[in-house]
């Protein structure tokens, strides 16, 4: 590993109760927070059109599944390219 390399990966860590902890792992959390919360304080029902059907439910659920939703593109979109990285190293 190269001297740049290492100096990157050592700034990119904070040290949290004697634990070292990656500033992304905490810029998650945080993110992770704030999306309960908007989650939380929006709680009136709202119509949604799905293609054919009008659908009325709280706009919490609408929020939830939309966020569920996108971690898992998210989950799938990283294995997908890590496993072409692996599969070209």
């Amino acid at each position: 590993m190269s001297q740049n390399a290492r100096t990157h990966q050592e700034q990119s860590r904070l040290t949290v109760k004697g634990r070292e902890v990656r500033l992304r792992t905490i810029a998650m959390a945080v993110i992770a927070v704030l999306a309960v919360w908007f989650i939380a304080v929006n709680t009136a029902s709202v119509t949604i059109t799905l293609w054919v059907a009008d659908v009325t439910m709280p706009l919490w659920v609408v929020l939830t599944v939309t966020i569920l939703v996108g971690v898992l593109i998210g989950v799938f979109v990283a294995r997908r390219r890590a496993a072409r990285k692996s599969a070209r190293s």
